[in-house]
């Protein structure tokens, strides 16, 4: 499961490359001008109230109204975007977008734009990124090849931040010279662009959303799949263990560049942009450092690097030096969430990859938000020098525990779909709201193949769990010596219909040949449906 060397001989394909696919591309460039509409909104939105009474608290609202709606709706939004068209969805919402930036506009121009409504129009307009979010990240493995994965992620990351330095900057400008009414007219022009992109995209293969599952259903598939896959687990963890220290450096920045350094905001500006560019680098340098390390061997040095510039912006408070070291920061925060992203992106099956990647947003933007408090938290109570040391140790701590909890190597999981079950003969065809479904099997297994059959099936278990089950157990027979009876349970017929219909990957294929070389003979199946299923 650990991967002890690095990842690849072969050359690492250009950071770049996948600009070189055409819908890509479009979309990528398309998404880059709709993340700098954002930054622009925002500065904008923050704009409009700085002269209201309780300023402080109302501009930071504009962040708070934009985040929440990730972590209220990422999870619903990634079963959207599992059961639906993802390009219509896509399409859908961004409209949406456009009419809110259309309100937005509109109403400042007219000199209409009270606080209570700005914020509420700033929540809906964070209502459509948290709906935008988990269908894009699922669309990118059906936009390039598997081996531009990284590369692609990297891009993300370039885009996310280029943005964060072009948009504020350009808000900033744009305010000055006209006021905020053409800030909100341009972001709104921005996302109609990424609208009208996605209307020309024609993704190559369509994907199969005949009979989509339901709402509800779907969203238990996907914590269900969470639930029992340890590979998302130890992502999930790997990126929480960096977020929570690394969010000090974010959430206490302004105070270093106010208290420390004795700059004002276009100071602050300046370290900003220095993290970006550190972003920037480390989306181009993301392929060729990950050909020269392994995963776990990466997220030490990172990890051991980013805990140093935070204790460096403290106990060196020279501006030159602090301005310096944001630049391995900024490099170190976009290679390692991007890489983490990527290999959710790889390991995720197609069927429930925008529900994983949903889960991951919600710990990423959960991370940041709850370790930005926790670390203000701790700085007015103790001191801004204690809480970037306690955060920097904290860091160095994480990074360690790479020996304790690495990173799996993914690099020879099958995540292709594999439909190796024989087709079902039932003497009649059960209504697939019919439920709970039990599946029986029985297994003959000779004496000197038990031991090697029971380990063998643990990872069945987790392909049955994954795919639907939600009971299961393993027993052996009190009559019989050399019969074992597998035994799980499933919500309904649709959710067994669709273990057999996609939702195995060729590596639950794999597990199930290791478990079936230990027995002698076929396995005997049955299925058990509720009394009045054949009336």
């Amino acid at each position: 499961m650990v991967s002890a060397g690095p990842a690849s001989a072969e050359p690492p394909p250009s950071a770049l490359a996948p600009l070189r696919v055409a819908a890509y591309r479009n979309l990528w460039v398309a998404m880059l001008v709709a993340n700098i509409g954002t930054w622009m909104q925002t500065v904008g939105a923050q704009w409009l109230l700085i002269s209201e009474r309780n300023a402080s608290t109302l501009v930071s609202l504009v962040q708070t109204a934009s985040m929440l709606p990730i972590l209220l709706l990422a999870l619903p939004a990634g079963a959207l975007a599992d059961t639906l068209d993802r390009r219509r969805l896509l399409i859908a919402v961004q409209f949406f977008v456009v009419g809110v930036g259309l309100a937005l506009t509109l109403l400042t121009a007219a000199a209409r734009m009270p606080p209570a409504l700005l914020l509420t129009l700033t929540f809906a307009f964070g209502v459509g990124q948290a709906l935008t979010l988990p269908a894009w990240a699922a669309v990118i493995p059906d936009l390039v090849p598997r081996n531009l994965l990284q590369s692609a992620s990297g891009l993300g990351s370039i885009s996310v931040n280029a943005a964060r330095s072009i948009g504020p900057a350009l808000a900033g400008l744009l305010i000055a010279w006209t006021g905020v009414p053409l800030v909100f007219a341009i972001n709104t022009l921005a996302f109609l662009f990424f609208a009208l992109t996605l209307i020309r995209w024609r993704p190559g293969r369509a994907r199969s959303v005949e009979v989509p599952e339901r709402f509800t259903a779907a969203l238990r598939a996907g914590a269900r799949y969470v639930r029992h896959s340890p590979i998302v687990q130890r992502l999930l963890l790997r990126a929480l263990l960096f977020l929570i220290p690394g969010s000090a450096l974010w959430a206490l920045l302004p105070l270093v560049a106010n208290r420390e350094l004795g700059l004002g905001s276009g100071g602050y500006g300046i370290l900003l942009g220095a993290l970006g560019v550190g972003a920037v680098i480390g989306g181009l340098v993301l392929p060729r450092v990950r050909s020269r390390f392994s995963p776990n061997q990466f997220l030490l040095l990172a990890g051991l690097a980013y805990g140093l510039v935070l204790l460096v912006v403290v106990f060196v408070p020279i501006e030159q030096v602090v301005l310096v070291a944001l630049v391995p920061a900024g490099l170190a925060w976009v290679t390692v969430l991007s890489n983490l992203n990527a290999e959710m992106q790889l390991f995720l099956p197609g069927w429930v990859r925008a529900r994983g990647l949903a889960v991951y947003q919600v710990v990423f933007a959960g991370g940041q938000a709850l370790g930005a408090l926790a670390w203000g938290v701790v700085a007015d109570a103790t001191s801004l020098l204690l809480a970037h040391v306690v955060a920097g140790l904290l860091m160095v701590a994480s990074a360690l525990t790479v020996r304790i909890w690495p990173l799996p190597d993914l690099r020879a999981v099958e995540r292709d779909p594999a439909t190796h079950w024989p087709e079902l003969d039932l003497v009649y065809e059960p209504d697939p709201s019919v439920g709970p479904v039990v599946v029986i099997i029985t297994y003959t297994v000779r004496e000197e193949h038990r031991e090697g059959f029971v380990t063998a099936m643990e990872d069945v278990r987790s392909a049955r769990q994954r795919t639907g089950a939600v009971r299961w157990g393993l027993y052996r027979s009190g009559e019989t010596a050399d019969r074992f009876v597998e035994v799980y349970e499933l919500p309904s017929w649709d959710e067994h219909l669709r273990q057999h219909g996609g939702r195995l990957t060729k590596a639950d294929q794999v597990a199930e040949l290791r478990a079936l070389r230990h027995i002698e003979g076929a396995p005997e199946v049955s299925h058990l449906l509720p009394a009045e299923a054949g009336r």
